[in-house]
């Protein structure tokens, strides 16, 4: 057998010594990196099933089990450690010398560390002090922990760490482990939803000659054989909308996107939505088709519509529709209102003397939409409770249809829970004349240095002159849906990765 290979980077104590207990099992043949172990139990499910078994009473059940050691303690003849494993439950392991032998009771006790990964088999029994516990006959080291768990095991608490070493952060805070679990059933009940109701799941390129779909700067790289300039997607929406083109009427993608943007608890550079596209749809039908899919996430995830929330007044967080609905002009309006102004008597440039009074960015183009638009910015953080915002200004809203009352604004909504934007939807814009024109206006404000707005996409044109159905679209923030249901404060906690700058 191999010996131990030493890397020549600093080694602290305790990793030293774990090499050495290494060396051990390999100089006595034993693997401390098995190929292969079969459990037959889950300490979930062993409490589950042996939730009746009362104090002091041994079975004669033979179970095989792996996890991880996270506590250890030695007396005499006995040795009780703790094992966790993927279900998220913890049991006893209660070894004694007559079980296991002289000498694997003496492997066990010298060799085995906290963090080190392993499988046991023996029979199922609760001690007299009522500990559901597993008493092995045998022992296998399944992997040798090189480094040991922070000092504090059952509670990494440095933000700072936490983010860059998720795999510790996992191991040492359940509640961790609770939220990315909470966030998967999210997803997976909005795929069943949509599923259920005859939506396709597709997937489109991540790397586009043209970016589009949203009003964010790209990420830059660069196809060597092609040498083609390529941008990662800010969007998938133009490419779905093909698809609707071409007689796929309802299709959905839960998809990576990236904006090169800056970083904070609401934005991480690299992130998850889902696009949704239903052909003779408008964006009522986006509405209530929103409030079924966050309503099933919730129900999924946390049991029900009602969900705690620190960040609400009230402690909790009522997701179940209906939803208000009120346009910008009206949520701007009432703000008006609240700060002692009388709407109805204030120009364009009274409205741009509050907007600059606010700290708001004053728009490239002044008109009154896109002062509108900006406004509302300046409020949004104030709407805790679900609320749809809709009938943006055709000036913000390039890719929406135009009002049917008024070619001023566009059928758009937003919803915002807790002050931050959760889903952005359409009735889609269908007229390939409209469309350039809407095009040609983003390419001058890119000529002019606009790094968010961008260049035509003649091949998307294309398409749409051949002719989209009446089509309703939706985009939902699934990073911000769990931030929701998980009622986190950062971004950062409902993903498992995300981007840091590098350490000095």
């Amino acid at each position: 057998m191999d010996t131990v290979h030493r890397p020549t980077l600093e080694r602290s104590e305790q990793e030293r010594v774990r090499l050495d207990k290494l060396a051990s099992m390999q100089d006595a043949g034993i693997q401390a990196y098995p190929p292969e172990f079969r459990p037959t139990a889950t300490t979930a499910g062993l409490h589950d099933r042996y939730a009746n078994l009362p104090a002091g009473e041994d079975t004669t059940d033979i179970v095989r089990l792996a996890g991880r050691i996270v506590s250890r303690r030695t007396s005499g003849k006995l040795c009780f450690m703790d094992l966790v494993d993927g279900t998220h439950g913890r049991i006893q392991i209660f070894a004694d010398l007559g079980g296991l032998g002289e000498e694997a009771f003496r492997r066990l006790t010298e060799w085995v560390d906290l963090g080190d990964i392993l499988g046991v088999e023996g029979h199922v029994r609760r001690t007299r002090r009522g500990e559901l516990s597993v008493q092995p006959s045998s022992w296998t080291m399944l992997a040798k922990a090189l480094r040991p768990l922070p000092e504090k095991w059952h509670g990494l608490t440095d933000v700072e760490v936490r983010y860059r070493a998720r795999h510790l952060d996992l191991i040492t805070n359940p509640e961790v482990r609770e939220a990315f679990i909470k966030r998967s059933r999210a997803v997976s009940a909005i795929r069943r939803v949509l599923d259920a109701e005859g939506f396709l799941e597709v997937e489109t390129p991540m790397l586009h000659a043209i970016p589009g779909g949203a009003a964010a700067r790209p990420f830059l790289t660069h196809h060597q054989a092609l040498d083609l300039e390529l941008h990662l997607r800010i969007s998938p929406e133009l490419y779905l909308k093909r698809l609707v083109v071409g007689g796929l009427e309802r299709v959905y993608e839960i998809n990576r996107s990236f904006r090169n943007e800056g970083i904070s608890t609401r934005h991480n550079p690299e992130f998850t939505m889902i696009e949704v596209y239903q052909a003779y749809a408008d964006y009522s039908d986006m509405m209530t088709l929103t409030e079924r899919l966050v309503a099933a996430a919730a129900t999924e995830a946390c049991g029900g519509t009602r969900i705690p929330c620190q960040q609400h007044p009230t402690g909790f967080l009522d997701l179940t529709p209906p939803w208000p609905r009120r346009t910008m002009q009206a949520q701007v309006d009432l703000f008006l209102r609240e700060m002692g102004h009388d709407p109805d008597a204030l120009d364009l440039d009274a409205r741009l003397r509050i907007l600059v009074a606010q700290g708001g960015t004053v728009p490239r183009e002044v008109t009154p939409g896109s002062v509108l638009a900006a406004l509302f910015d300046c409020f949004d953080s104030r709407l805790l409770d679900p609320v749809f915002i809709t009938d943006f200004p055709v000036e913000v809203s390039p890719l929406a249809k135009r009002h049917r009352d008024d070619p001023s604004l566009t059928e758009r909504f937003e919803v915002f829970i807790l002050g931050r934007e959760l889903a952005n939807a359409f009735s889609e814009l269908n007229d390939p004349l409209d469309q350039r024109g809407r095009f040609e206006a983003q390419a001058a404000a890119k000529a002019s240095g606009d790094e968010e707005a961008h260049a035509v996409d003649e091949d998307y044109l294309g398409a749409l002159e051949q002719g989209m159905p009446p089509t309703g679209g939706l985009g939902i923030g699934i990073d911000r849906l769990a931030m929701l249901l998980c009622d986190a404060a950062s971004i950062r906690d409902v993903i498992l990765f995300p981007l840091l700058r590098p350490r000095a």
